[in-house]
């Protein structure tokens, strides 16, 4: 049971700072549930020299590629000053700055430490500041229990506790104008930043196999650009004309416009080669959108039984599994059903709960 007393928690909302990702909307949502509970009181901040900061946040002012070469190696700069009265300190982005307090770090997933090359180079920094914090008695949290065995693992420790996110979607958000040339179209829809781990140029190579099959059928991948553009730009020079005619390359879309391409898609394809929970599954399972996704990482733990999985690698398994999300009709209509069913299990009133139950265990065995 959690503690009566008020928790304070000094909490890194760096993530909402700059374009919207995954963690970003975790952090969001996370924190803004938090927000309404009385046994928790936030402290916000931001790991920032310059940037601008959500309304309340205090400012870690260090430049944060000077701070996190300095914490892989040691504990200053110190931020007990700047993070005056917290209880427990949480990082929500792989991060967490040295304190001597009671700490949580997130990790979200291990790409940055199994493929490296997939990830941003200051990304790779954060490796080593995980495994000081680690070793200092920091407890991890992972979002799904794949990472948490991995980090148990990689990092020689058992302090690690699996709290599922809730849906990053807003349920109530009204669809806008699906884009142009989409009116009527059937279309599988790929929604995330292109980058390597997305494995976007191989469901080009495959759309390229099931294009043929099903006549006038459009795959739409909308995410913003990233270090993957020129790998899918090459695959896609590769498909026959008519069919790389039939790609749609959107870039970042708002939320309307996302709410509108979840409405309308006909498949949702998620190839993933590695996420550590992968959120917009269940923008597709509340939208009663069929799934197609990989084996990798936490996606099987995930999807369970509601997607198609299909090694990631293998272009021409992911292009049968495509045919059928998109015409085998008893197949579709079971993976919605799943898909429903599959979504209930996962809510943000529950993440908060775990998650405050997660910071008193730290507070009290720290």
């Amino acid at each position: 049971m959690t503690a009566a007393r008020t928790l304070s928690v000094a909490v890194d909302v760096g993530p909402l700072v700059g374009p919207p990702t995954g963690i970003g909307r975790f952090t969001a949502e996370l924190t803004a549930h938090l927000e309404q509970r009385t046994d928790v009181r936030l402290i916000p901040y931001v790991l920032s020299f310059r940037a601008a900061l959500p309304a309340g946040a205090r400012r870690l002012k260090y430049p944060a590629r000077l701070a996190l070469g300095a914490w892989s190696r040691g504990n200053l700069p110190n931020a007990r000053r700047s993070l005056r009265g917290a209880d427990v300190v949480h990082g929500t982005n792989y991060v967490v700055p040295p304190t001597g307090w009671p700490t949580v770090v997130s990790v979200h997933d291990l790409t940055l430490f199994q493929r490296p090359e997939l990830v941003l180079p200051v990304v790779r920094t954060f490796g080593s500041v995980i495994r000081r914090a680690v070793d200092k008695g920091a407890y991890v949290h992972t979002i799904s229990q794949v990472v948490a065995d991995e980090v148990k693992a990689l990092l020689h420790t058992d302090r690690v506790r699996v709290v599922y996110p809730g849906p990053t979607y807003d349920p109530n958000q009204a669809p806008g104008e699906l884009p142009d040339g989409l009116v009527g179209r059937r279309f599988i829809l790929s929604i995330g930043t292109r980058e390597p781990r997305k494995n976007l140029p191989r469901l080009v190579a495959a759309f390229g196999q099931v294009h043929d099959q099903n006549h006038g059928i459009v795959l739409v991948l909308a995410g913003s650009p990233g270090t993957d553009d020129a790998a899918i730009a090459d695959a896609l020079g590769k498909l026959p004309h008519e069919a790389a005619e039939n790609v749609r390359l959107l870039g970042y879309v708002d939320d309307a416009t996302r709410a509108a391409l979840f409405t309308h898609a006909t498949v949702f394809a998620y190839p993933s080669l590695d996420e550590g929970f992968g959120l917009p599954l269940l923008e597709a399972m509340h939208y009663r959108v069929p799934i197609m996704t990989s084996t990798a990482g936490a996606l099987p733990e995930i999807a369970a039984d509601a997607a198609l999985l299909v090694d990631p690698t293998d272009i021409t398994a992911t292009a049968h599994a495509l045919h059928i999300a998109l015409t085998d009709e008893p197949t579709r209509q079971r993976l919605v059903e799943a898909g429903t069913r599959r979504g209930r299990a996962f809510s943000w009133t529950t993440a908060a709960d775990e998650m405050v139950d997660l910071y008193h265990h730290v507070l009290e065995h720290s």
